[in-house]
């Protein structure tokens, strides 16, 4: 059942499952929390309560607002984590994956513990030769016209970034997502999520604390080679606090294409550093 907190600026949209330690699940963008559909069962049977969250612009949360950054993001996300009474093991994916490393930053006593999927945490070094990597060049393609305002552009990066397999229920979730996106003001959000930096992100790198976990797919296209951008991170952290995991034949989605390998690599996690 969906709840909401009220924040500065609008309302944030979550629903709730489970006993045992908290643990907060954060979409990307582009993506209501229907995104963690697989994982949030598979934790919550685990013995976790699992709170998973719509950021702002998406979902069921509230759809204009003045800012889109992660550091935006990660405010709502540490203000729900102290509602709901952390702390909290956070889970952010893409720009959530950002946005959690400035909350764990900012709120340590809250967060336990950060989870980041194919996380942007970092500003991107663009080179000229990373064009001719073909997946990468497609999805830039495609991610460029999602900056202008084209949902047909969006819907053409999601097929990129799920390379292989789809998941079965593919076809239903890519139109509740393009539903969701003809929703007012939202496909502006999405456009202005895409205009955003992570550099405020990559800027707390070396402030994260507590114990965090890298997940990155091997054919994930939104990196010419995803494992240096996830060591990248793990480097930029304090020393022993992060380690990468990745997972074989994923994109952008791992927790969507992969969800037992991705829960599995979560689970052990969590039993580690997971707090009631």
């Amino acid at each position: 059942m969906t709840e909401y907190l009220t924040v500065d600026g609008g309302t944030i949209a979550y629903d709730v499952t489970g006993e045992g330690p908290l643990v907060v699940l954060a979409p990307g963008i582009g993506n209501s929390r229907s995104a963690y559909r697989f994982v949030a069962p598979r934790l919550a049977a685990a013995g976790y309560r699992v709170a998973t969250t719509d950021i702002r612009g998406a979902g069921e949360s509230s759809a204009q607002w003045a800012s889109y950054s992660r550091t935006d993001i990660a405010g709502d996300l540490v203000a729900l984590i102290r509602h709901l009474g952390g702390p909290a093991v956070l889970v952010g994916h893409s720009i959530s994956g950002g946005a959690a490393t400035i909350a764990a930053a900012q709120a340590p006593d809250l967060i336990s513990g950060i989870v980041e999927l194919a996380p942007f945490t970092r500003a991107m070094a663009f080179k000229l030769g990373d064009l001719t990597h073909r997946a990468y060049r497609k999805g830039t393609v495609k991610m460029a016209g999602t900056m202008l305002g084209s949902l047909s552009s969006w819907k053409g990066y999601l097929e990129l970034a799920y390379p292989g397999a789809k998941p079965a229920d593919w076809a239903t979730d890519l139109a509740g997502v393009e539903a969701m996106l003809r929703e007012p003001g939202r496909m502006k959000a999405l456009q202005k999520m895409t205009q955003t930096s992570p550099a405020d992100a990559g800027a707390q790198l070396g402030n994260v604390r507590c114990p965090a976990l890298i997940v990155e797919g091997t054919l994930d296209p939104d990196w010419t080679d995803p494992r240096a951008e996830g060591e990248a991170i793990v480097a930029a952290m304090p020393a022993g606090r992060a380690r990468l995991a990745m997972i074989d034949g994923a994109g952008h989605y791992p927790h969507v294409q992969f969800p037992d390998e991705t829960v599995s690599l979560m689970v052990t996690f969590l039993q580690a550093n997971a707090r009631a």
